[in-house]
């Protein structure tokens, strides 16, 4: 199977095989999983999350997919439009990912929080020279 990548505003009802739907307004792509199942994956687009590449070959959506609230349980990569799949993960596996997916989540929010303290720490102390306190 390969991907082609349509940008919408608003996911369709009825997703088609083969197409990741994606919604810059959104920040969310969506497509059918790719064993044939039917699934919809939903993937949310963020610094945090999955990330979406446009090339000339097709879409490239990263990190990989693991389907593991899914039946089918499948792992892959969309890249430049093809699948590339992946073994599937055990339990400990999934439990692990998704210990460090958290992880980078806290990471990245404390470190924006860090800069923005950092921003508002020199502009209090800005307006404190200012007015000579």
């Amino acid at each position: 199977m390969k991907f082609e990548m349509q940008r919408v505003h608003y996911m369709p009802r009825e997703l088609k095989p083969g197409v990741l739907y994606v919604s810059e307004e959104f920040d969310i792509a969506m497509h059918l999983c790719a064993c044939g199942c039917g699934s919809k994956v939903k993937t949310p687009l963020g610094p945090t999350e999955w990330s979406v590449i446009e090339t000339r070959n097709g879409p490239s959506l990263r990190p990989s997919i693991g389907s593991w609230q899914q039946a089918c349980q499948s792992h892959y990569w969309i890249t430049s439009g093809k699948i590339i799949w992946r073994e599937k993960w055990t339990p400990e596996q999934i439990a692990s990912g998704r210990r460090h997916e958290e992880e980078r989540r806290r990471a990245y929010y404390d470190a924006l929080g860090r800069r923005r303290a950092g921003a508002l720490q020199r502009l209090w102390g800005w307006l404190k020279q200012l007015v000579g306190l």
